[in-house]
């Protein structure tokens, strides 16, 4: 039986290139970036050259990147130092948010005399940005934290209208940009964000490695306290191979960027046929249409005791889907992300997210959809 791997949204694939990249760093450069003898400055002209290629890609100066350990810990690192450092007395996001973002606003708020609003979503699972704009008009120095791309249904948001939405009210802004970094394209010196995360996984590169952009002049305190790795903000002995790899890794992703994107629109656009004629009572999670080229939510109108069985099912047929956020796996609650705008009566169905890459294949929608139909 074949195996079909159509969940990227939760991680990618590691390109051959960068697997080459990082043994060679491991086997060649294994020097501690910190230290001041040879061996040592090897590894830091790695660690800098990585700094400079991401730097290069998202239009930024290479000392607003600090290397974390994952875009987790990134937002954290963000979120929690703009409160307790920054001075912030509320905080603008979405009840569509990454767990990351949530429930890190979440703590802050039973902790610190911290106000939180949660933006109104439209029933196309986009951002209202008439309900941010009355939100940014109220007083208190404000932080707005809304993703890029929706990691479950893959809804966009407009960057440059909130940009412009925070810039005309002094807010900062920060985007957990992990589904879209390599998918999109950011350019960071004219497009005057705050504060964005990613996280090399989801372009091709190794888990356990992430950056946060910190722009100029915004000084943030450590999460993570001890050395003085990472401009003092991120302490502990930075894992080379790992950063060397996400370079990579963004490296080709940018570079192959058209050819891709084409080839995964058109893998899209093939799936959303073959679910429309063969389940004309599903229901689209957002608007196919509009969202980001290869992330596909749908409901589909199966019994509901199947709802909390559907990706194992799949799984025995081969298939690796899921029903959204990966850390959320298992769980058989609707997700969070649907409640905010699908009606009841749709939760209860069984929803499944497909995510696509490079790597699949016609044949890859074939085989789901007909283990579908068996289900």
């Amino acid at each position: 039986m074949k195996k079909v791997y159509l969940d990227n949204a939760s991680t990618t694939q590691i390109y051959p290139e960068v697997i080459t990249e990082m043994t060679k760093v491991l086997t060649e450069t294994y020097g501690n970036p910190s230290s001041s003898h040879a061996i040592g400055r090897e590894a830091k002209n790695i660690l800098e050259l990585s700094r400079k290629s991401i730097a290069k890609i998202i239009n930024c100066n290479a000392h607003e990147i600090i290397f974390t350990s994952c875009a987790t810990e990134a937002n954290n690192l963000i979120l929690q130092s703009a409160v307790k450092n920054l001075g912030i007395q509320r905080i603008i996001t979405s009840k569509m948010e990454h767990h990351a973002v949530l429930h890190t606003v979440e703590i802050l708020q039973t902790t610190h005399d911290l106000k939180v609003d949660y933006v109104a979503i439209k029933p196309d699972g986009t951002i209202d940005y008439s309900d941010l704009e009355e939100l940014l008009s109220q007083n208190g120095k404000t932080l707005v934290s809304l993703m890029q791309v929706n990691n479950e249904i893959g809804t966009v948001l407009n960057l440059e209208k909130v940009v412009q939405l925070c810039k005309n009210t002094n807010a900062l802004f920060h985007t957990d940009a992990v589904q879209g970094i390599g998918k999109t394209k950011i350019d960071l010196t004219h497009l005057p964000i705050d504060f964005l995360v990613a996280s090399a996984h989801k372009f091709h590169g190794p888990k356990g490695v992430g950056f946060a952009f910190i722009r100029k002049n915004i000084i943030l305190q450590p999460l993570i306290f001890g050395g003085e790795q990472e401009k003092g903000v991120r302490a502990g002995t930075e894992s080379l191979h790992n950063i060397a790899g996400m370079a990579k890794a963004l490296e080709i992703t940018v570079a192959n960027h058209e050819i891709d994107k084409t080839h995964i629109r058109d893998l899209k656009n093939y799936l959303l046929e073959k679910i429309k004629s063969n389940f004309p009572d599903c229901h689209f999670a957002g608007n196919p249409e509009n969202t980001q080229h290869n992330i596909v939510n749908v409901i589909l109108p199966f019994d509901e005791s199947k709802a909390g069985m559907i990706v194992f099912l799949m799984d025995m047929h081969g298939i690796a889907i899921s029903r959204g956020s990966a850390c959320q796996s298992g769980s058989s609650k609707p997700s969070h992300v649907l409640e905010t705008f699908i009606a009841n009566e749709l939760l209860k169905r069984p929803n499944i997210r497909i995510s696509l890459s490079k790597y699949n294949t016609f044949e890859d929608i074939d085989l789901a959809i007909e283990a579908l139909k068996k289900i």
